[in-house]
């Protein structure tokens, strides 16, 4: 039997999700979390083989879960379920070490191929997916923000959402010589000068919600 655990932080979606995995033959619910410190908690209980994974989840972020995951459960599978279309996100999550991405639009059949995929220990690509990679190869290159490390990725987003220094070092036990030092090459590598700028930038490519 596949266990399969769901991590979104809306109530609708997760009952959504359950209820087009359980009728599946051969796949089980292990659990459900509303966010990414809970889902350490059960899966420290209970365990699963495959975790569904909002990005945008309180507190501990989907990006900063993945990171998690990927130091305590190196051989947990993870499939990205989220809202950010592929564009925004997909090639970083499976450069950080996610299995799979789908956006929730998708249709029950890519949901399950995508959950039976990443627990065989495959990639999951969409067809989205496959057609970004192979533009990232003719042309020689993806925007810049696609091309920030896990950690990079993580102080980005967070200081383009207006938080301190020193309370993205304390949220993710970093020194605050060391954020500053992700900062400096963050506004080298996005080619801008200002906290606000990017803001700027992620808000132009939709990496917040607004």
């Amino acid at each position: 039997m596949l266990r399969v655990a769901i991590v979104d932080d809306h109530e609708i979606v997760r009952a959504g999700l359950r209820e087009m995995l359980a009728d599946e033959i051969g796949i089980a619910i292990a659990f459900e979390a509303g966010s990414g410190e809970a889902a350490l908690a059960s899966l420290q209980a209970s365990g699963c083989d495959v975790l569904l994974l909002d990005l945008a989840l309180p507190g501990l972020s989907g990006i900063d879960l993945l990171r998690t995951l990927r130091q305590r459960h190196a051989g947990l599978r993870v499939l990205v379920l989220t809202g950010y279309p592929e564009e925004r996100y997909a090639l970083a999550m499976i450069r950080n070490g996610a299995d799979g991405y789908l956006c929730k639009e998708c249709s029950r059949d890519e949901l399950l191929q995508g959950v039976r995929t990443v627990a065989q220990g495959r990639r999951y690509l969409s067809a989205r997916m496959a057609e970004l990679l192979a533009d990232e190869v003719l042309a020689g290159g993806v925007p810049p923000h696609q091309q920030l490390s896990e950690r990079e990725l993580q102080v980005f987003l967070r200081l383009a959402q207006g938080q301190s220094v020193s309370d993205i070092g304390e949220i993710l036990h970093l020194s605050v010589k060391t954020v500053s030092t992700y900062r400096t090459r963050l506004l080298e590598k996005l080619g801008v000068a200002s906290n606000a700028e990017l803001a700027t930038y992620a808000l132009r490519n939709g990496l917040l919600s607004g």
